[in-house]
Formats: structure tokens, sequence, C-alpha cells
């Protein structure tokens, strides 16, 4: 199994400079290549440019620009393609699919924050100096950097990353591993629905509240983007000092947002994966969930729309997002696996309007958004709960009919 690590850097400024360095040369590179692959499509011939074509040139490329692209990593400027291509193989696979997607774009050097080593001991060396009690990564044109490791690696290092985040920079490592041993079994089943008003409800009764962490900060992400937009927009390079720090503030109070969305999501799948054997969630398709709503022409005059709810989906989206449902099912499946646990995804539908007692389905079972009253039998409950419960049971038919 392949299990990542991250860890904060701690370069020099020498370093620190080095490594700015790196991401705007490999930045360069991508937008170079996503030029060569959108010139042919003005031209009658319309001839694909694809990866090995563009890696072919790297040697040349290299030999033309040794100051900038010449000093850094030859697998690493290659995995930068791939990561080009990668974005290229996925915009015609939505198209085929029927979406909609947006063409690849190219990245300002604030948008290009990580370069990837395919392997580590080319191009870099992770704990490069192991007779020192101070663990160090070495990237080739930077030097050995100091790291904070608060805790162990397992396994062998397969790829190597290194990434900015505002002003700080982290070394990202992927590392595969044996399976370790599952946690003694429990006997316990549980279905979770997540939710906007509780982050999740279980069917055993229990409630997590949602921590809400965005909405918190919403005061001081408004007041330090308020102070950011007095700035006009400028490069990194052409900023003053204050300009700078409301830039840093924002990117601060975001990073904080993000890390106790995180450090919640972690915790709460941490305490299902110990408790439950099996463990049922709803399959949510989150990106459609949080679409905004399609526009309504007016039949009046040219440019009149009719009111479509897009204010109030609005703020029902931003709550969506702060909840992190994404994050947290990645986290829970990830912690399960290396716990021998049991997930399993089942389909939403009519999972808050079906009666748990006697089956009856109805949207009138659920009058307003809390309580549920099951017009057949009378049984009622928290809403949330009743989904949990008919999660659970979806989730362990499902189970039963495929059996591993």
């Amino acid at each position: 199994m392949i299990r990542a690590y991250k860890f904060l850097l701690r370069p020099t400024v020498r370093q620190e400079q080095a490594l700015g360095e790196m991401l705007r040369d490999h930045c360069s590179l991508y937008n170079g290549a996503l030029q060569e692959r959108r010139d042919p499509y003005g031209h009658v011939s319309k001839s694909t440019v694809r990866y090995g074509m563009q890696s072919a040139q790297l040697k040349e490329i290299r030999a033309f620009d040794p100051e900038c692209q010449g000093r850094w990593s030859f697998s690493s400027q290659q995995a930068t393609l791939r990561r080009l291509d990668k974005a290229f193989a996925a915009f015609f696979r939505r198209i085929k699919s029927g979406d909609t997607p947006g063409y690849p774009r190219f990245r300002g050097v604030s948008w290009f924050d990580t370069v990837e080593f395919p392997k580590d001991g080319d191009g870099c060396r992770w704990d490069s100096t192991p007779h020192d009690p101070v663990t160090r990564v070495r990237f080739q044109g930077v030097g050995h950097v100091r790291v904070n490791q608060h805790r162990a690696v397992a396994g062998h290092i397969k790829t190597v990353s290194v990434k900015r985040e505002g002003r700080k920079w982290f070394v990202v490592l992927t590392a595969e591993r044996e399976q370790p041993g599952p946690l003694p079994a429990s006997g316990s089943a549980v279905g979770i629905d997540l939710g906007i008003a509780s982050f999740l409800a279980d069917s055993h009764g229990g409630f997590v509240p949602s921590p809400r962490h965005g909405r918190r900060a919403a005061k001081k992400l408004e007041a330090a983007q308020q102070a950011l937009s007095r700035f006009p927009r400028r490069k990194a390079k052409d900023r003053t000092a204050n300009h700078q720090r409301a830039v840093d503030k924002v990117v601060q109070l975001h990073g904080k947002v993000r890390r106790r969305r995180l450090d919640h999501a972690h915790k709460t799948a941490l305490g299902l994966v110990r408790v439950h054997d099996f463990i049922a969630h709803e399959d949510l398709k989150i990106r459609t969930m949080s679409r905004a709503p399609a526009p309504k022409p007016g039949s009046g005059r040219p440019g009149a729309f009719l009111p479509n709810g897009a204010a109030a989906k609005a703020g029902l989206n931003r709550s969506i997002h702060d909840a992190g449902w994404g994050v947290f099912l990645a986290i829970l499946h990830a912690k399960a696996e290396s716990a021998g646990r049991e997930v399993i995804a089942v389909n939403p539908r009519n999972t808050s309007r079906t009666c748990p007692q006697c089956g009856h389905t109805a949207k009138e079972n659920r009058p307003t958004q809390e309580p549920f009253h099951c017009l057949s039998c009378g049984h009622t409950a928290h809403v949330d709960t009743v989904g949990a419960l008919n999660v659970l049971r979806a989730g362990l038919v499902r189970r039963d009919a495929n059996p591993a």
C-alpha cells in the first residue's frame, strides 16, 4: 500500500531563493509545453503534440538554456511534462463523457507550487545525511535542506515532491509499505449521514456537530480581503512590502481554516474506524450538489432573467464546501484500508424519505428540515438518524450481495 508523508522544510535564505527559482523554471517549462500543444490547432494540419515528442526535446532545451533549465533534475522536468499530459488527458476524457471542461490554462508563478521527483535518488535524496541527527533532503540545484521530521517514515520511498504553501516549504513523500495488521474486530456496523446542520449523524443516534471553520473565520477573511483589494494587482516581484503583507495575511487565514478542517476530518474518521468494523455512507456527488443553478431568461426583453434562487444556492454551496465532505470521505477510506475495516458507499436516493420501521417512502414523511414523521405507521425520529439507518441497511445488503 502507498502512504504519503508531509514534512515542513527549514531552508536557508539562499536555499529558499533556489527553491523559488526551481518552481519558476518548471512553471516556464510547463507554459512553454502548453503553448507548443496549442499552436497546431491554429493551422490547417492540426497535428498532435504528445508527451514523447516534448520529452525528447528536453536535452536540447537544457543545452540551450543551461542557467535556467539545465541545472535542474531531468526527471523532475519529465514529471512536469507528464503533469501537462495528464491535464490534456483529463480534458479530452471529460469531453467524451459529455461534460464541458475548461481547456488547460497557463500557470502563473503563484499557481505553480509543486515540483515532483519521480524516484528517490534521481535528482533528490531523502535523508541524505543518515549520520546527522537532523534529517535533511537533498535537491539538485538547491542542496541539503533541513527537514522538520515529526514522525518516522515506514516503507520504501517512491517519490519526493517539494511544495510551497504561502511562505512555507514542505516535502511530500510517497512510501510503499506492507499492509499493516487489522485492528481487533468489534462486531459493530454503522451507517453515517453527512449534513450541514450536523456534520455527521450515525445509525446509533449519535451526532457530530458541524465545526463551520469557514464561517467562524469569515469576518477575519472579509477584513483581510478588503485590505488586499486596496492594492492594484501586481506580480509578486513588483509588490510593495504592505501589499505582500496583505497577501500573506489572506494566505495565512485560508491555511488556518484548511488545517482545522483537515484536523477535524482526521479525528472524526479515526473515531469511526476504531469503533466499527463496517461503515456505510452515502455516495455523494459533491460537484453536482454544489453546482450553481442555470439562469432563467425572461420572456419580456433581451438580457432579462427571472429569479432562479442563485443567492440561496450560493449560501448552501458555501456550507457544503465548508463542511469538507470530500476530504473527510477520502480520509475515512484511507484509514479504513490501513485498519482492515470495510467502507461501502450506497446510493443516497430516498434515504431520508423512507421509514426504517415499515419501509414507506414518500416526500411527505419529511415535512420540514429535521423531524421525520411516517404517514403510514406514525414513526417519528430525527431525519438524519433515519437517513443513517437506511444507509446502513443498504450497505449491509450490498455487502451480502457481493461477498469478498
